[in-house]
């Protein structure tokens, strides 16, 4: 029986859709499967006859109508908008992206950290209202050289991270569930449960956690508290990761000297959310992943992938759901 590949990838943003390029290579490189481009309203039609869905998405109800499906991908590294459960119930396999997230994670929170370090923000703020602003700076610039980063839920993007962080001289900590053996990529890593040892030492945080259970306001009052004076936040995980009324407890009365948010506990946060108006906070609309190469990697990782699946072998990215914690990202 022919294999059927469904292919939704749908987004109001050209770098984040398949192009007639990508559905060509597809085609060409698997020329024996059937490939279906569908938009999302099409999708619980076509999935009928599907064996394979590559998508952005996906919705429980689709599983009732798709007998032959056996795996599902997204792009996305993050599945915590996917029904893992009801699909490993199902039998059928899920598979998320990982390898070219790190590159434009990587650069969006160097930006940031810059945009601190250096005043950039400062001065955006400052350019319409004061004079001259060259006071403010000298009393809030810090240098990024011999300074200590510390990256919590350092996977594969956290170590992309580390490699620039520490090209520009800082000193990385990687903080994990279960860190590796041996100092990887030159990074002194710390197991989650001790993040309050690293938090002191660092002069910047940056939160990758993923959204479970376990991570759940994973940085509330206690954790804040635990960070050096003068310490700056950035949150490119989840936003379910923080409790963001402790993090404006520690901006105005507590030890953080600024945040930046790529994620907001609301999308988008309303017109007065006290997030949008806090002079030492910066918002960027989840934008931390955007690439104009992301989809050409993305489609590369599902080809490597596909062939995978035609021929048994197992699948990179596989998730499954384990008992009563997070998920597992093999």
């Amino acid at each position: 029986m022919t294999t059927t590949a469904l292919v939704a990838l749908n987004s109001p943003y050209p770098f984040w859709q398949l192009s007639d390029r990508h559905a060509e290579q597809l085609r060409s490189a698997f020329p024996d499967v059937r490939f279906l481009v569908a938009h999302e309203h099409g999708v619980p039609v076509e999935i009928r006859t599907a064996d394979v869905y590559f998508g952005w998405s996906f919705d429980r109800d689709w599983l009732d109508a798709s007998p032959r499906l056996r795996w599902t991908a997204t792009p996305s590294a993050g599945v915590d908008h996917w029904p893992v459960a009801a699909l490993d119930a199902a039998g059928v396999t899920l598979t998320r992206g990982y390898g070219y997230h790190g590159r434009p994670m990587a650069e969006h929170a160097i930006g940031l950290l810059l945009g601190f370090s250096r005043g950039l923000f400062t001065s955006a703020r400052l350019q319409t209202r004061s004079v001259w602003w060259k006071d403010d700076l000298a009393a809030s610039f810090f240098d990024l050289h011999g300074e200590t980063l510390t990256i919590v839920g350092c996977g594969s993007v956290g170590i992309r991270l580390a490699e620039v962080a520490q090209a520009l001289g800082m000193h990385v900590i990687g903080v994990r569930r279960s860190p590796p053996p041996s100092e990887l990529g030159g990074i002194e890593w710390v197991p989650r449960h001790r993040v309050r040892e690293a938090l002191p030492r660092s002069r910047a945080v940056v939160n990758l956690l993923p959204a479970t259970g376990e991570t759940h306001g994973f940085f509330d009052e206690s954790t804040f508290k635990a960070c050096r004076p003068g310490t700056v936040f950035i949150n490119l995980g989840r936003a379910s990761t923080v409790d963001h009324d402790a993090l404006l407890d520690a901006l105005d009365t507590g030890p953080l000297a600024g945040a930046a948010l790529d994620v907001q506990p609301s999308k988008p946060p309303a017109l007065d959310d006290p997030l949008r108006h806090h002079p030492r906070i910066v918002l960027t609309p989840k934008s931390a992943v955007f690439s104009h190469a992301y989809m050409d990697r993305a489609i590369a990782f599902f080809r490597d992938n596909l062939r995978r699946f035609l021929t048994g072998q197992p699948l990179n990215g596989a998730v499954t759901p384990t008992h009563g914690g997070p998920y597992d990202f093999h």
